[in-house]
């Protein structure tokens, strides 16, 4: 099975020899491995790379064990390229299994880590760096600092569902439906039974992101912080902070989590590249609202796992694919706060927060976008379309909904879409 991520292997292609070292990252499974060593791999070939000058090192296999040590890794990858003024294309799998160690020939000096070896290799000009890794505070935040503003960073998602229904047998109706439960992590393409589905995304959580979140973080209380992840895991697209998070463990669990200790386990599952979080940004006032904020999660299909695939609320799980889209798209996305004043029956006014779902901003582009998973009456549409009535600016405002009908735009030019054709075509938010 073949999947053609064309969005992601043109960033690589277009960071071709740019000096700098590529750094892809990503939840653990959603391809990162595939798209530098089959599909990137595959374009150099196509472009005359001779295999010789394609180095590869897969770091988490145990036969390569001893190059997580970086002086070996150093000495082994310098061995390989060749003063011959052909360029070499260096391919390191999972970086992050890296160790420090101590520096020999400096007594008391500083540790030696991957980025100092990274840092050694961009000096050879005839060399081209690529590496991947599954741990954002390693890599994707450390980038400008340790690689000395010599990183670029390729983030990856699971498959969005365009990309999934590349690999999918059958209409995009039926993949909704095996897509929305079970998300898109590429191995899921291969399981042909629900309960397969499911298997493997369980038992996913439980051995592979937990177990690493917990022994990489020394995680003393590992049940307090599955718990808080259960918690996260029923709220998406639900408002929430620290605090509340905090009072729900003592009104419902009887457990005294702090407020702390909440924001660190939050840290590290933002870290995993499990959940990612989205702040409220004030439309007419122009400013970031700090607390409470939203989580989402990177993959809808872990979400469920989590849950034992017991809330399948498909109008939040379809937020959610909203938001990832998006992102998948190159938008940096908040969800809007229109403030409002409202006549009351008292004859009184008073001041209203109306929530837009999505501000997705790309440079000068900004569209505003509406999750409503059905539309059943006039009543239900004027509710998703009064923030936008609000909003003074004319940027373009959209309504997605899971109720299957062609484009439709009013009065306002308010336009109203299908999240199959939201998703399934590119340039669905300039129709």
């Amino acid at each position: 099975m073949r999947i053609e991520r064309t969005k992601y292997l043109q960033e690589l292609i277009d960071r071709k020899h740019n000096g700098l070292v590529k750094v892809i990252t990503g939840i653990c499974r959603c391809g990162k491995s595939y798209l530098l060593f089959t599909l990137f791999y595959d374009h150099l070939i196509a472009e005359g790379v001779k295999k010789e000058n394609i180095i590869t090192l897969e770091l988490d296999q145990t036969e390569n064990i001893r190059y997580r040590n970086p002086l070996e890794l150093d000495r082994y990858i310098r061995s390989l390229i060749r003063d011959n003024g052909e360029m070499h294309y260096v391919f390191l799998d999972e970086i992050q299994f890296v160790e420090k160690v101590k520096n020999p020939y400096v007594e008391n000096g500083a540790e030696i880590t991957f980025y100092d070896v990274l840092n050694g290799l961009m000096r050879i000009r005839n060399a081209d760096i690529y590496v991947t890794g599954s741990n954002s505070r390693m890599l994707s935040t450390d980038v400008l600092t340790e690689f000395r503003g010599r990183g670029d960073e390729v983030r990856v998602q699971p498959l969005v569902f365009s990309e999934y229904m590349q690999a999918y047998d059958g209409d995009k109706f039926d993949g909704w439906l095996d897509y929305y439960p079970y998300g898109g992590l590429p191995a899921i393409l291969e399981r042909k039974t629900d309960s397969q589905k499911a298997d493997y995304l369980e038992r996913l959580f439980e051995e592979t992101y937990i177990k690493d979140i917990v022994e990489r973080n020394r995680v003393k209380n590992p049940d307090d912080l599955e718990d808080l992840l259960n918690v996260v895991s029923s709220c998406i697209g639900s408002l929430t902070n620290p605090n509340r998070l905090s009072n729900t463990f003592k009104t419902e669990k009887g457990v005294d989590l702090s407020k702390t200790t909440i924001e660190k386990y939050l840290g590290y599952f933002e870290d995993a590249f499990l959940i990612e979080e989205t702040k409220r940004f004030d439309i007419k006032g122009r400013r970031y609202i700090n607390t409470p904020k939203k989580y989402y999660f990177t993959d809808v299909g872990l979400r469920n796992a989590r849950l034992h695939f017991r809330q399948q609320e498909e109008n939040h799980i379809m937020e959610n694919i909203i938001y990832n889209e998006l992102i998948y798209r190159g938008f940096r996305v908040d969800i809007g706060i229109v403030e409002v004043c409202e006549k009351q029956t008292n004859g009184t006014f008073r001041q209203k927060q109306l929530e837009v779902d999505f501000i997705a901003n790309k440079g000068s582009q900004r569209y505003y976008i509406q999750s409503a998973f059905d539309l059943p009456t006039d009543e239900k549409i004027r509710q998703e379309i009064r923030p936008y009535m609000a909003i003074e600016d004319s940027f373009k405002k959209i309504v997605v909904t899971k109720n299957h009908m062609k484009l439709q735009r009013d009065e306002n030019g308010i336009a109203t879409m299908s999240i199959y054709d939201f998703l399934l075509n590119p340039d669905s938010l300039d129709l």
